[in-house]
């Protein structure tokens, strides 16, 4: 599936044997992140988190905050993504993330533990929208992962040359409350080191028309993902069905 997947992506621009061994590397990779990932479980200070973790940006986050209105995280599954969650409760953020359950419990028991760790608070989707509000509206920040096909809420945008049904909870939230955007990517380094890195405040669209406002947005979201996902595509999860659900062609 990852071989299949990566062609899609990169099948006019890397050769077969290319692909082949990025879809390796992809598996090595998701063994070394999900290393670090249980190594931080057991982190509860900043000063331990960041003998191997390097966070840039920061002040990005800092200068959208004084805004009052909230800020938008906008991540995805890149690289040990799960350290952004450490990351932020250690510097007492107020700060929820938002996740879909696992199928198995033993596991979904484990990551809500995880991710509740520090101060955090982890909503399951299907029940986060009053509670992303209400964080919003007292200036805290809400993480998103929208590089996923899943079912909820989505529209069709172009991701790697492909339709791709992409959610549009995001660019809605935004809208809604008024709260900036902005990316946290993480990817594992050449030094050994996990480094997370906040973007500049992305800057929406609003013309008044709110359905082509969100459809343009969330296409910029993405174009900020692929783009992150070009830079390491070894650290991103090819085996999901990023594909899977196909857009309806109008009928005459």
């Amino acid at each position: 599936m990852a071989i299949d997947h990566l062609t899609i992506a990169f099948g006019n621009e890397k050769s077969t044997k290319e692909i082949e061994r990025i879809a390796i590397e992809v598996f090595v990779m998701l063994g070394k992140n999900g290393g670090d990932v249980l190594r931080a479980s057991k982190i509860d200070s900043l000063d331990a988190l960041n003998e191997f973790v390097i966070m840039k940006g920061f002040e990005n986050y800092e200068n959208a905050a004084k805004r009052g209105k909230g800020v938008i995280f906008i991540a995805c599954h890149l690289g040990a993504y799960e350290f952004q969650i450490t990351s932020m409760a250690l510097r007492k953020l107020n700060f929820m993330v938002i996740g879909t359950p696992l199928k198995d419990k033993r596991l979904n028991d484990l990551m809500w533990k995880h991710r509740n760790r520090n101060g955090t608070n982890y909503v399951e989707r299907d029940k986060a929208n009053f509670a992303m509000l209400k964080v919003l509206k007292a200036g805290g920040s809400v993480a998103l992962l929208i590089d996923q096909d899943t079912k909820v809420k989505s529209t069709f945008v172009d991701f790697f040359g492909m339709p791709a049904a992409t959610p549009l909870g995001a660019a809605m939230l935004a809208a809604k409350t008024g709260a900036a955007v902005m990316h946290a990517f993480s990817h594992l380094g050449d030094d050994g080191m996990q480094h997370i890195e906040i973007l500049p405040e992305i800057t929406l669209r609003n013309t008044g028309n709110e359905e082509e406002d969100i459809q343009f947005n969330t296409q910029v979201f993405s174009n900020f993902i692929e783009e992150r996902i070009r830079k390491y595509p070894e650290q991103w999860v090819w085996m999901h069905e990023r594909w899977k659900t196909k857009q309806e062609v109008p009928t005459h």
